[in-house]
């Protein structure tokens, strides 16, 4: 009797799994599974985000939502095409941040590999780099966020054009306490338009770019005036000897 009662509910639960199809995975396995269609979506989202902002000006970024909560939504910002900008503004900044802006793919192995040979915490990354930072994701230096900035800059320069690539970083980069991009910034240092910037005066701004809540361009301090003199020599190097090719008309 036991014997025929213990058979009779193997085929009950053998019967009940035929019934219901497919045993039910396991709770690692549906955890694996909600992973992957999580990355996936992220992905997907992504690159539909690099795509409609080749085109399309992004609304607002991450840093400038934080800085929006932390000013109580006191921040300056002015979008303004490339084209409305003095070119030595241009010419500054990819001197200030990145030489050799028009020669490479993303990524400048050179400075990379010289950041690691003096363990310098800055200075390898590009301006392309900085855009995906600044556009996409947040600030800090987690390798989450690297790893991140790493997949997504040649997406950005697959897609996006040099040209296109500046004038994005020139409008979202912050340039002052509170105040994103080269028309807010000429405004409030300088009381101009960014058309009306001289050499040094975008020379200025663009000397505050790594600690812009800590430097000013208004009121340079003597390190920033030399780091600014130095930016304008810089600027007319790479004009004369072609590097910045890929940005200027």
């Amino acid at each position: 009797m036991a014997g025929r009662r213990s058979s009779a509910k193997g085929k009950g639960r053998r019967g009940r799994r035929a019934a219901g199809g497919k045993r039910r995975p396991g709770p690692l396995r549906t955890a694996r599974r909600i992973l992957l269609r999580g990355t996936a979506a992220l992905c997907l989202l992504i690159v539909a985000l690099v795509l409609l902002f080749a085109v399309v000006n992004p609304p607002i970024t991450w840093t400038i939502w934080a800085e929006q909560r932390r000013l109580g939504g006191q921040v300056e910002r002015e979008w303004v095409a490339l084209e409305e900008v003095a070119p030595v503004v241009a010419r500054s900044v990819v001197a200030a941040e990145d030489a050799n802006f028009c020669l490479h793919w993303g990524f400048d192995v050179q400075a990379i590999r010289k950041a690691i040979e003096t363990g310098a915490r800055r200075g390898a990354s590009t301006i392309t780099q900085q855009t995906v930072k600044n556009v996409f994701l947040w600030q800090g230096r987690s390798w989450f966020r690297k790893a991140l900035e790493t997949a997504i800059t040649p997406l950005v320069e697959a897609f996006w054009t040099k040209r296109r690539i500046l004038e994005v970083y020139l409008n979202v980069a912050e340039m002052g306490d509170g105040v994103f991009g080269v028309a807010a910034a000429a405004r409030r240092h300088f009381g101009v338009g960014p058309e009306a910037l001289t050499p040094r005066q975008a020379a200025l701004i663009a000397a505050v770019l790594p600690d812009p809540r800590g430097r000013s361009a208004a009121t340079p301090s003597d390190f920033v005036r030399r780091r600014a003199a130095a930016i304008m020599d810089g600027a007319a190097t790479i004009r004369a000897d072609g590097r910045s090719a890929c940005f200027e008309d």
